[in-house]
């Protein structure tokens, strides 16, 4: 009988685990550069040629290979990371699987060579179609040296499917540019065609702090000036786990994922639950379609994350997924939830308003305890809509904890630019309305420049973050209709009501049939506006058959109180009073997340005297 199963060749083996382990230049840099630091180096220089396929060397300065080690190092399986199952559950080390470099030997031609701090001189061995050579001596300081020549020289069919050489080596930049922001402490350098690219120091570590100095100068250098002045930092510690870094505001979103690092005790990784995480933590404030731009690093012990899921090493499996989704969310959350008034999208913005110590106001905090003089200004006689501010007496106070429904109309447009001061040195972050431009933006002063706000959008984001609190505490205030507001709709609406009384009280509503296609509404949230009952009591009832009230109110509830904080917002080309305006105003800047309407446009942005000086040439 004819045999049908035969071990295979070592060197067929290695030429196929190469193509997972190994899929293209970028592949091999990155198992390189990563077995560069385990050795301890603190200084890696690489160099390509087209794109690294015809070369690809890594030189460092680690602790170098032992002469009788070299040609085991290239063997598959071989390696110094772990030598137990108890190790390959705690494994530190960013390599420990030894494939990697038998992979390349095996679709390659490889040149190793190294020098330990004992030996006198450095050895080398070269492996060439699974053959490797006895160890010769080789001259260098300190460290190793691997030089990859013809990738897949001898796959023909695996080399076809390598790409152009400006693919290839913007795919080996980005493994570049990961691995050397995940160690600010170690000194990196690439050349591509002979020309250097990137040229990273190692800091000096003298001074106290200099890690973090280090973090953000590495991420600055590599990432750009404009992602480090649109980024907040990010740092929490809970239990054993710590998220720490840096993620950009929504306005510096981008088309694709090209600005998103996170990294896991110090590997980056592409993790879904992670994923999740970050986005449903910019669900609010990012713009459909946009990516949020980040580099994060979250710690654990190493017995709680698997890293052994993946020949690349690029995936993850957590033991308390669950926990470090919550942990991620919260945190970063919490991080991007700066009132827009206090830390600025743009950043010649002051970080807090200064004022004489008797008018001086802690800004985002629950309630603004004390008042300041708005010059010269006249207040008018209606109610503010954003919150609960007050014009009276020629001053502004804040009462944050007395919501009104909404913007009235204006009665009292007496007051004018003229009546601002002379200087607003002393404004608060958002300035100080000037006019309204169009029915739509309002136009301010601060003392850095110009202010121009989206009344709806700003409105809208304070009206749902409103909402989200009160939901919160089970505690949404209703506001009974002096006359109900009547609809004519379908048998299953009127259904829906009779069976969703519990969730339409929770929402703030109550809706009673009238007849069985008659729905009155007697009552509504106090945020919303009476004008716009109807479409806001569709909009709930419409949620509330797709998806039932349990599910509206855990899965669905934010995208149900957007759609509510839309309606119940201030409307284009309604004409607001000053005081009405620096109430919007005051309300933003106690109002998380109030850079980014509800859908991740911006509210607001800034145009500083700087900028409008150049624009019209001034001093030129």
């Amino acid at each position: 009988m004819p045999s049908y199963i035969r071990v295979l060749p070592e060197l067929l083996i290695n030429q196929i685990a190469a193509g997972e382990v190994i899929e293209r230049p970028a592949a091999a840099l990155k198992e390189l550069m990563e077995n560069s630091l385990d050795a301890g180096a603190t200084d890696i220089t690489v160099q390509l040629d087209n794109g690294g396929i015809k070369l690809l060397r890594v030189r460092d300065n680690g602790r170098g290979i032992a002469r009788d080690e070299l040609a085991l190092a290239l063997m598959r399986h071989a390696t110094s990371k772990i030598a137990s199952l108890d190790d390959l559950q705690n494994v530190a080390s960013m390599g420990f699987r030894g494939e990697a470099l038998a992979s390349m030997a095996a679709v390659a031609q490889l040149t190793l060579s190294s020098r330990t701090a004992d030996d006198t001189h450095g050895w080398m061995v070269e492996a060439l179609d699974g053959r490797i050579s006895e160890p010769a001596p080789a001259s260098g300081p300190q460290g190793t040296t691997i030089e990859i020549r013809e990738l897949y020289f001898n796959t023909p069919a695996r080399r076809k499917f390598l790409k152009s050489e400006s693919t290839e080596f913007a795919h080996c930049e980005e493994a570049f540019k990961r691995i050397a922001l995940s160690r600010p402490d170690v000194g990196f350098s690439l050349q591509h065609n002979g020309r250097t690219v990137w040229q990273l120091a190692s800091p000096p570590r003298l001074l106290d702090g200099w890690e973090r100095d280090a973090a953000l100068k590495r991420v600055a250098a590599l990432l750009g000036d404009e992602f480090g002045n649109a980024a907040v930092p990010v740092s929490r510690s809970a239990a054993n786990l710590t998220l720490h870094g840096l993620a950009a505001r929504p306005t510096f979103s981008r088309g694709s994922r090209d600005a998103q690092y996170f990294f896991v005790n110090g590997r980056f990784v592409r993790d879904k639950v992670a994923s999740h995480a970050l986005r449903q933590a910019y669900q609010d404030i990012l713009h459909h379609q946009r990516h949020p731009a980040f580099v994060l690093f979250l710690e654990l012990p190493t017995e709680q994350v698997d890293v052994n899921v993946h020949p690349a090493k690029s995936e993850v499996r957590f033991r308390e997924s669950q926990g470090i989704h919550q942990f991620i969310f919260h945190t970063l959350q919490q991080a991007l939830a700066t009132p827009s008034g206090i830390d600025a999208p743009d950043a010649t913005l002051k970080t807090q308003v200064v004022m004489p110590t008797q008018h001086r106001i802690p800004l985002g905090t629950a309630q603004l305890n004390a008042s300041y003089q708005v010059w010269g200004m006249q207040a008018g006689s209606s109610e503010l809509g954003v919150g609960s501010g007050k014009a009276a007496s020629g001053e502004w106070q804040a009462e944050s904890s007395t919501p009104a429904p909404h913007f009235p109309l204006a009665t009292d447009n007496s007051s004018t630019v003229s009546h601002l001061p002379l200087t607003t040195h002393d404004s608060p972050p958002l300035g100080f309305a000037l006019a309204q431009l169009s029915g739509v933006y309002i136009l301010a002063q601060n003392s850095q420049g110009l202010i121009v706000v989206d009344m709806h959008a700003a409105h809208e984001r304070i009206v749902y973050e409103k909402l989200k609190t009160s939901m919160d505490t089970q505690a949404i205030a209703t506001q009974p209709l002096l006359i109900p507001v009547c609809f004519q709709t379908d048998t299953l609406d009127v259904a829906t009501v009779e069976a969703e009384q519990d969730a339409l009280h929770r929402l703030g509503f109550d809706i009673a049939p009238l007849s069985p296609t008659t729905l009155a509404i007697r009552a509504m949230p106090v945020l919303l506006k009476q004008a716009q009952a109807e479409a806001a009591a569709r909009e709930v009832l419409g949620e509330l058959r797709e998806y039932g009230g349990s599910r509206m109110l855990t899965e669905h509830r934010n995208e149900l109180l957007a759609s509510l904080a839309c309606h119940g917002a201030v409307r284009a080309n309604r004409i607001l009073s000053v005081p009405e305006m620096n109430a919007l105003l005051r309300e933003m800047e106690q109002t998380e997340r109030s850079g980014q309407c509800n859908h991740g446009r911006p509210t607001w942005f800034a145009m500083s005297m700087n900028e409008l000086d150049k624009m019209f040439m001034r001093g030129q």
